[in-house]
Parts: C-alpha cells; structure tokens; sequence
C-alpha cells in the first residue's frame, strides 16, 4: 500500500500543474475535510443535549446492536459538499437535520457514543492523506446530478476508506443523498487519463429535474433502497454481459464456417422456375412475374412467354454476352418497363416482344438485332429514329397493332433506315395505302387485313427486290391497281389480292408471277388475254368468285400452270381447253352439267396421257347418264375423277 501510496505521489507531483484552483482535488479535499470537521463539531454541540437525554437501558439496546453500516467514499462526500454550494444548500441542509432530529427512533441505532467522534476525525485525517497519495491516478468528473468515482489503477480496482459511523444530522443527510443518486446510477463510461493510459469507471447519472427535498428515510430503509437498486442494475449489466457472450460466439462460428458458394448466374446453374437444356432456358408459361433470378449468364436462348413479367430491370441482361435468342411474347411490358432494356446485349439478333402493351417503338435497340416481334400490341406511329439504332435488322413484324389510325399511312420512308430489312409484316392495321419510300431490299411485303384502297407508284423508289406481296383483305378496286403500281417489282412471283373487290383479274401484272390468288372478289368472266402474259404462272386461285363464264383457251397461255381452283362459282360446264400441265383442277359447288370432249383431252396429243391426277366435280349438277366417256379418255384412269 505504501509502494502504491509513493508511486502515486510521484504521478500526483508530475501532473500538479495541470490541475486548476477550482478542480486541484489536494485543495478540494482539504476544503472538504475542513468543512466536515466544522460541521462534525457544530453538530456534537447541538446534540450534547440530545445525548444526555438518553437512558441507559436505550443506550445499552444501541451499544449492543451490530447494524452493519453503508459505506460512503470520501469521494463522493467530496461530491456531494462541491455541490451543495451557496447559502441556500446549507440553509436546506439545517432544516433536514432538524427534522431528523424528530424522526423514528431507529435513527439512534446509528450513532454509538460522542467517543466515536473523535475516531472519526481521525479516520478523516488519514483519509485526507491517504487522498492525497492517490490524488495522482483518481478522476474528478463533475455532472448535474452528482456521481460515484471510483480509481482504477493498471486494471485493478481499489476502493478509498469509508467512514463506518457517522454520528451528526448533516452526514445522515449525505448518506441519503448518497443513496438516492447511487439509485439513479446510470451505466458505467471508461476513459483514459493522457499521462499514463489509465481507465476510470465512473457511473454517471441521468440529468433530472430538481425536486422539492423529501424527509429523510431510516438508515435501515436507505439500506433496504440501495440494496434493491443494486439488484435491478445489475440485471441488465448481466443480461448485457449474456448477449455479448452470445454475439461472441456467434461470431466465432461465423468465422468457422467456410463461405457459401452461390450458384447463381453460373453455367451450370438453372433457376426452379425454369428448365435448362445445355444453352436453351425455358421459363415459358410459368406464371412468373419477372425476369428469373439467376439464369446462366452464358445462355444463348431464353425463353420467357406466356408469364405476367411487367417490367424489366434496368441493366439486367447485359451481363448475358452470348444471348442470341430472347423471347418475351404475352406478357404485360409497357414503354416504360423496357426502356434502355435491351441497349447494351451485345449479341442479341432475336428478340420477341408481341402480344404486350407497348404503345411505340423501342428506341434502344442493340446493333445487332436481326428480328423483332412487336405483333399484337397497342402502337400507333413509329419515327425513323426508332430504327437507326439497329440497321442490320433483317425481319420486322407489326401486325395486329394500330398503325395509320385509319385516316392516313405511315410517314414518307420511315423505314428507309433498315436498308438491309427482308420481311416487313403489317398485318391487320389501319393502313389506308401502302407507305412509301420502302427499302429496295424487301423481299416479303405483308399488308394483309388493313384498309388499302390503292396502291400508288412510288411505294418502291428503284427496282425492288420483292418476292412475295400480300395485299389480301383490303379495300382494293381495279382503279386502285395502276399501270405503274408494280411497275419496279419484276421480281415479285406470290401476289395475293384474295379478299378484296376486284370486279375483273387485273391487267399489267409482273410477268414474273408464278403465284396468283384472286379469291373472294367479284370477278365475273375470264377473257383469253387476260392470264396469256403470265407464262410463269404455275397456281392459279379464283375461287369465291362470280365466275359464270370463261373463254374457251383462256387458261391454254399458261403451259405450266400445275393447280387451278374454280370451286364456288357458277360455272355451267368444265372450261374447254385446259393447261396440258395441269396436275390439279377443283370444280366444286358450282352449276356443272356437262364435261365437253375438248376439256382435258385436246389437240395432237388428245391421244396421250395427261399430267392431271386430281379432278374435283363434287357438288355440281351432273347427269351421269349424260356424260361423253371421250372427255376422259387421256385421263390415268377412273380414279383421278371425283363426282361424289
């Protein structure tokens, strides 16, 4: 103890000039100890009285008792004097006292004998020097409701001496404030002094409201008091204690396990949503409602149809490099929900985008594509920015949407961008003419099911490369179909104007064709030079007509005509004169009754055998009595004629 004593001496003198008169606690202590002596002293002349009052019976009752005292730090009664400053505390103090002085007589069991009062100015005495040793390592720290401090020297914790019995009013009144703050006592701060890296504790209370003062309870009440309060804090210093424990080891084990390998996006990784086949990911009609987490990043087919996917976050498919084939058909994409989607994949050529909500073009489309499906969606104009994004696109389709409004057709070259386009699909719009200004390079033009009524020259700025033209369920007249209206499609070879109102086969046609379909119009009569420049022509379809006549050799130009359909007309007789190629003819539903000789079998090589294998005579007007067996001498045999 001595040791400690000098050590902490020699540390005292080393940080002497860092303390200020007003915190210095050499100067506070000897304050504090000279007041206490005043007021011991004050007190034991005040009770003189008091003393003399007592009998011996009481006196020996108290003298025999053993009440084990509170202790009470020299440090907090010097916090608990530094704070009661002023006239008006120790006014307080006074009246406190007083009104002790009448409490229950459990009181007395405090004090023992005036002798006692001398013992305890010794105890302070040594209590000042031996504060004065550790004044060195001790913490003053002041708040505004009082505090208990405790030194810590080098982890070891030691507590100052107490005073065992105290005898006068004013201590009793300290030991109650004592109490009461070790009572509100909140939880527990370190620090660090800068000379030798030493820790306080030092339990702080909570900053109250000031209250009246109360009366002061019984020494065994205030021990009762403390007691308790010490149970209930420690509680959570325990509890705190546990779950620290409990964190501790925890992270232990954390630090035990090995990291979890996570699968996603891995080549050999598929989603539960979905089922992959090598580089194939079906995710189609799974009822997903987004895009599913985790698939392969070194897929080239996904397919994700027929789901409820309304949006597509932003960036998500870049990571997929070697995505080629993207399908997103039937589900329920807006503009919005696919804006800047599909911008940066670098080697995406098919992407399927039909039966959504979209209402425009996208306009972020990757450089690569190839095809695109917007079918079946709610767009109703397009700009020619929409396609500068991707010109090597190859195949559009845009059928079934809104486009033209039905008042006007599509701007002047809108599509000019797409020079190396292929198939260009406008199916069932509201076209009112074919646009103008298509790329040369289109070789499959569909316009099926809109509202053309004409088809003007300037549709094809050069000679297209056209192959296929279907104009089939329009508004088309002869007036509509002009001289210079397929002037530059000498390629074109399949042209259908099926459903339309075409009162005669139109004139002018490319020589080129191998495939007409005028079904569903109002064509009435053949004429023979109707069909004779069209020496190519090998299918031939007018049925559905009003055809009631035909010129004997209308169809003989056509020497490689192979399939002719007349079914439901109103034809009288088997037309005369017909291709010696022909492998197939259809004469149904219509008001035959009779076959002439010269039908199938005609000319010098009337004796040969024909090419036909199929004749179609099935619901007509037919006698069979009546027929002229040479009619079908040519024929392969009984077989390839069909009355029933």
């Amino acid at each position: 103890m001595k040791e400690r004593a000098a050590e902490s001496t020699v540390r005292g003198k080393n940080t002497k000039n860092r303390w200020s008169p007003e915190t210095n606690p050499k100067i506070m202590m000897e304050n504090v100890t000279k007041g206490v002596i005043r007021n011991i002293e004050e007190s034991k002349d005040s009770n003189r009285g008091y003393e003399e009052r007592i009998k011996p019976q009481t006196l020996s009752t108290i003298l025999g008792q053993e009440t084990k005292q509170d202790e009470i730090s020299v440090a907090d009664m010097v916090k608990d004097l530094d704070t009661d400053k002023g006239g008006e505390e120790k006014t307080n103090d006074r009246e406190t006292m007083k009104k002790t002085q009448e409490s229950d007589d459990e009181t007395s069991e405090k004090f023992k004998t005036s002798g006692e009062t001398d013992k305890l100015k010794l105890e302070i005495e040594e209590e000042e020097k031996e504060s004065r040793l550790v004044a060195g390592i001790s913490l003053q720290h002041k708040t505004g409701g009082g505090e208990e401090i405790t030194s810590v020297s080098q982890g070891n914790m030691e507590k100052p001496n107490t005073i065992k019995s105290i005898e006068n009013n004013s201590t009793a009144e300290m030991a109650e404030r004592k109490t009461n703050r070790t009572q509100a006592s909140g939880k527990s701060k370190t620090m660090k002094l800068p000379e030798n890296d030493t820790e306080l504790t030092v339990k702080q209370n909570k900053v109250s409201s000031p209250q009246p003062p109360a009366k002061t309870p019984s020494v065994r009440q205030t021990k009762t008091n403390r007691s308790g309060k010490n149970k209930k804090s420690n509680k959570p210093k325990e509890k705190q204690r546990k779950k620290d424990n409990r964190t501790q080891k925890v992270s232990e084990k954390k630090v035990a396990i090995a990291p979890t390998y996570f699968p996603y996006f891995m080549d050999d990784y598929c989603p539960p949503e979905c089922a992959c086949y090598g580089r194939v990911v079906q995710c189609s009609d799974k009822g997903v409602d987004k895009v599913p987490y985790g698939i392969p990043y070194n897929a080239r087919y996904i397919l994700l149809m027929n789901n409820y996917i309304d949006s597509i976050q932003l960036d998500l498919l870049n990571e997929y490099v070697s995505m080629e084939f993207l399908v997103l058909s039937n589900n329920r994409l807006t503009d919005g929900a696919i804006e800047g989607a599909f911008e940066g994949i670098p080697a995406l050529k098919r992407l399927y985008l039909d039966r959504n909500l979209l209402e425009s073009v996208p306009t972020d489309l990757p450089v690569s594509l190839e095809a695109l499906r917007l079918d079946n969606n709610r767009l109703t104009v397009m700009s020619e920015a929409a396609w500068a994004q991707c010109p090597n696109l190859l195949v559009l389709s845009l059928s079934n949407n809104s486009l033209g409004n039905g008042s006007d057709s599509l701007p002047k070259a809108v599509l000019s961008p797409l020079f190396n386009m292929r198939t260009l699909n406008l199916d069932h719009n509201q076209l009112t003419s074919v646009p103008l200004g298509l790329p040369l390079s289109i070789k499959e033009l569909y316009l099926k099911g809109n509202l053309i009524e004409q088809f003007r020259g300037g549709v094809f700025n050069g000679i297209s490369a056209l192959i296929v033209l279907d104009l089939s369920a329009n508004r088309l007249m002869n007036k509509g179909l002009l001289r210079q209206s397929l002037l530059n499609t000498t390629h074109l070879e399949s042209l259908n104007l099926e459903d339309n109102r075409l009162k005669q086969v139109p004139r002018h046609l490319p020589r080129s064709l191998k495939t007409l379909n005028l079904e569903g119009n109002l064509i009435s009569s053949i004429k023979k030079v109707t069909l004779s420049i069209l020496k190519n022509l090998e299918h031939l379809g007018l049925a559905r007509n009003k055809i009631f006549k035909v010129a004997p050799g209308a169809f003989k130009e056509l020497p490689v005509l192979h399939q002719l359909d007349l079914c439901h007309n109103s034809l009288r007789q088997v037309p005369r004169e017909l291709p010696q190629a022909l492998h197939s003819v259809t004469l149904t539903h219509n008001r035959i009754e009779s076959v002439p000789r010269d039908a199938f079998c005609w000319g010098n090589k009337s004796l040969s055998l024909s090419g036909l294998v199929r004749v179609q005579l099935e619901h007509n007007l037919i006698d069979m009595g009546k027929l002229d067996a040479q009619a079908f001498r040519c024929l392969r045999g009984s077989q390839v004629v069909h009355f029933y």
